[in-house]
């Protein structure tokens, strides 16, 4: 058995070889990839091996950016870190979702589910489609964030808007309060349900229900207040201000 090992973490990326090794001595691991780049580039260049196992949240971003760029056939054995209630709403025959720290058992379990597959000769998947019903369990839902001495959680439905201030990234939530957050807006992106927030601008990400008014502004920009107000003005800028009213009604 040919493994592919993608997976950002390389102290994870060496537990999972040898965990693979140890109930598969046969197993032969093709190569150990962090990123959807690596990923595309080995892709491009390799036979497909006999099996992919694949951490959601790479590198540079989530893995299902790689179905968009190229077309895997093999069964893949995905790995997360979120919710376990989650991950099993969406189990799949002949393919496993492994909650980390992974268990050996579990790994052997999802190891003679992809045997199975491959000796009934079961139709592949698409996991194009199987990584849009993913995504919508796989956002998170709260944050940690440090007061002085102590650590609160916020969930992300109470989050009005996220913004940098002085390099520092900020939630404001719907009862007017501010923390600091531990996330570049960039890793936000990736974090946050794409269908409730949304960045206007390189300062600032809104969620949907903080939106009070929406006006015109010069150059086909969207100029927005918000709810509870910001400090500064918040303005969408040329470039998203399309995909931003495609982004209001549910188009984007």
């Amino acid at each position: 058995m040919d493994v592919l090992i993608i997976e950002d973490e390389q102290a994870a990326a060496r537990r999972l070889e040898k965990q693979i090794l140890a109930i598969r001595s046969e197993a032969h691991i093709l190569a150990k990839l962090d990123s959807i780049e690596s990923a595309l580039d080995w892709f491009s260049a390799h036979p497909m091996p006999d099996l992919v196992l694949l951490d959601i949240h790479l590198a540079d971003g989530a893995s299902f950016e790689i179905f968009n760029h190229t077309q895997i056939t093999c069964p893949i054995i995905f790995t997360t870190a979120y919710d376990q209630y989650a991950i099993q709403a969406f189990r799949v025959n002949a393919v496993d979702y492994l909650l980390k720290p992974i268990k050996p058992e579990e790994l052997a379990g999802a190891l003679e589910k992809v045997r199975n597959r491959n000796t009934s000769m079961a139709q592949p998947l698409d996991y194009q489609k199987l990584s849009k019903a993913l995504r919508v369990d796989t956002y998170s839902r709260r944050f940690l964030v440090k007061i002085g001495q102590s650590i609160k959680i916020i969930d992300v439905a109470e989050a009005a808007y996220f913004y940098t201030e002085d390099k520092i990234t900020f939630v404001n939530t719907k009862d007017c309060k501010r923390y600091p957050v531990d996330y570049s807006l960039e890793k936000l992106d990736e974090l946050l349900d794409p269908r409730l927030f949304f960045r206007i601008n390189r300062q600032i990400i809104v969620g949907l229900d903080a939106i009070k008014e929406m006006y015109t502004y010069s150059k086909s920009r969207v100029k927005i207040e918000l709810e509870p107000p910001s400090d500064f003005e918040v303005i969408v800028s040329t470039e998203r201000s399309p995909h931003f009213k495609k982004w209001l009604v549910g188009e984007e």
